[in-house]
């Protein structure tokens, strides 16, 4: 295997704070790395060193040969006054980019919505972070660094992203390092992680997976006092071998000692026990959106959409841009009202909204974290015990030495875990997150998500985090564009094949150049051949069984729910009453999972 990159002995400091001590690493063909840590510990500037847009004070950082490296940083800025395409392609002639395969899948995936003309200066702030990605994978390039390069990307751009690098960089072919805190990118397209702290970088075989797997062992052999980190960890680990099993087939060693790490780890929700508490906090009824339409300057968001949640309801939302997530949001919470239809909401339901730019922290201009804090209150609990305020400042990543910080220097991520803190002190039963993981890094993550799950309210998550939505919910939701509001037996894998075909459809529909037409279909990010269509009696078969399906999953949802009214209710005492109550639940999961896999089966036919 080519070695391609090497730094040695590497030392960096700033004047606060020792960055590198002594550090050595290399970048072989084929490596796919990603580089994890906490907010502040250095990942962006391992990157820059390593791209050798900062110098170390001590060491050397080496290239082979004519090696072409390129970063995207956070920081880069695109001259305002170039045209998206001049930005992307430059000089190059039409018929030239437009007749590479690599550049017209990069323009399909990230900038399929934008104005090939408009200036970059006219462009938002994601939409121009999109073209500086495009404009530096159309390079031809031996080792790519990214920065956080999921973080203005929806769930079908992030799954666009994997397949592209995967196919592009496959085995024994250049070098490939992100830093990201999407857990699920991690694991799709990483063979190495990097976890960067203390000065110092330790590798791990794997992806995320595997990290975790290896830092749980790490930490349960290091000391006694790290148990309650090794509970966090050990609670993910046990998710991530119980819950998605496509995931945690990619790393292949040391299974024996992942199953012996968990083997008394229960799961991660007593979702018995936080259904009972949900009840007895929020009533019978909780949100009730009832045949709503919204509609904005004559143009329809959504729809006919009806919804209703109940008392411990974990539901996921996902959507392209602009299909109305958070418009649907402020209806719920009562800051828009419904063109037609009606929101009932529960007459306990208190909501609590962690917004995207968590700008409700201006207010307090002046004032420091623990005087925030104090004036909030003293105690919070979790599971049924008393926690101090201080307990829960350290589990979100705050020092003693922090808690002095003005709110006013936060930097995104503090704001947004403070935020956070607010909303939980206030004991909400009804929790929204709209983008909750922007600028938080994997430990920050699993701690939030930890304390998601002694959480016994009603949550709704809107993300493009596919690992968090499937960590912290339960059933997932989507809006495709088209105003509708679709539930997703199959999770967040039925969302991309929806609307992969939907592109397809579309594309279809509307025929255009060969280059377009190419250029489409690599969004859809299949790489499966098509299927000859259905006709006659056997589509109309076929359409009858996915209706039945579905009705069927709906009966067997409602009857889940009224079960776990029964179990809420009734008397912890009696056993033989509690375990006929559990195999009925046992039933209905087996009945639920053979009527989504027979959904997704039909569903393909009809692909």
């Amino acid at each position: 295997m080519a070695h391609l990159l090497g730094a040695e002995n590497i030392h960096l400091a700033f004047p606060t704070k020792e960055v590198f001590d002594n550090i050595t690493m290399g970048i072989n063909d084929g490596d796919r790395i990603g580089v994890v840590g906490r907010n502040g510990d250095g990942k962006s500037t391992l990157l820059k060193v390593l791209a050798k847009r900062i110098d170390p004070d001590e060491g050397r950082v080496t290239y082979r040969g004519s090696l072409r490296v390129g970063l995207l940083d956070q920081g880069d800025v695109l001259d305002g006054e170039l045209s998206v395409g001049e930005a992307v392609v430059g000089e190059m002639p039409e018929h030239q980019w437009a007749s590479n395969p690599k550049v017209r899948d990069v323009i399909g995936g990230l900038l399929n919505d934008l104005d090939w003309n408009q200036k970059v200066s006219e462009l938002s702030g994601g939409q121009r972070r999109r073209v500086a990605l495009a404009a530096l994978l159309v390079q031809d390039l031996d080792i790519v660094m990214l920065d956080e390069p999921t973080n203005h990307l929806d769930v079908e751009g992030v799954a666009w992203l994997a397949k592209h690098l995967n196919e592009r960089w496959p085995k024994n072919t250049g070098g490939l390092v992100v830093v990201t805190h999407d857990r699920w990118f991690l694991d799709a397209v990483c063979n190495f992680t990097w976890e960067v702290y203390g000065g110092r970088i330790e590798p791990f075989e794997g992806g995320y997976a595997a990290y975790i797997l290896q830092r749980a062992e790490r930490d349960r052999s290091a000391a006694a006092s790290e148990s309650r980190r090794q509970n966090v960890l050990r609670k993910e680990l046990a998710w991530l071998r119980r819950g998605a099993p496509a995931r945690t087939s990619k790393p292949k060693f040391r299974m024996d000692a992942a199953s012996e790490l968990i083997a008394n780890e229960p799961e991660p929700r007593d979702r018995v026990e936080l259904s009972k508490l949900a009840t007895a906090r929020l009533g019978k009824d909780v949100i009730d959106v009832e045949a709503i339409d919204y509609s904005i300057e004559g143009r329809k968001i959504l729809t006919d959409v009806t919804w209703r949640l109940g008392p411990g309801d974990r539901v996921g939302l996902v959507g392209v841009n602009g299909a109305g997530k958070t418009t649907l949001l402020k209806l719920i919470d009562g800051q828009l009202n419904p063109t037609a239809g009606r929101i009932k909401r529960g007459k306990t339901v208190k909501i609590a909204i962690l917004s995207q730019d968590v700008r409700e922290l201006d207010e307090f201009h002046g004032e420091r974290i623990f005087q925030l804090i104090a004036r909030e209150r003293s105690t919070f609990n979790v599971n049924k015990k008393e926690v101090s305020v201080t307990q829960l400042v350290e589990q979100l990543g705050f020092s003693q030495a922090q808690l002095q910080t003005p709110i006013e220097d936060l930097s995104g991520g503090q704001r947004r875990r403070l935020q956070f803190l607010r909303l939980l002190f206030g004991e909400p039963n009804l929790l929204i997150l709209d983008e909750p993981t922007n600028d938080l890094d994997t430990d920050i993550l699993a701690a939030m998500e930890d304390l998601l799950d002694g959480w016994p309210g009603t949550l709704i998550v809107v993300s493009h985090d596919r690992y968090l939505l499937e960590r912290v919910t339960d059933n997932q939701y989507a809006l495709m564009g088209d105003g509708k509001l679709r539930h997703l037996t199959g999770g967040v894998d039925q969302y991309l094949s929806l609307r992969a075909a939907s592109l397809s459809a579309s594309s279809n529909n509307h025929p255009t150049s060969s280059t377009s037409n190419e250029t489409q279909s690599s969004t859809a990010g299949v790489g499966t051949p098509a299927k000859p269509a259905l006709g006659g009696a056997q589509l109309r078969d076929a359409q009858k069984n996915l209706a039945r399906i579905e009705r069927a999953l709906e009966k067997t949802s409602q009857e889940e729910s009224v079960l776990h009214q029964e179990m809420a209710i009734h008397d912890q005492n009696d056993y033989a009453g509690l375990a006929a109550l559990v195999e009925r639940q046992s039933k209905l999961n087996e009945k639920r999972e053979n009527l989504e896999l027979e959904w997704l089966e039909t569903s393909e036919l009809l692909a």
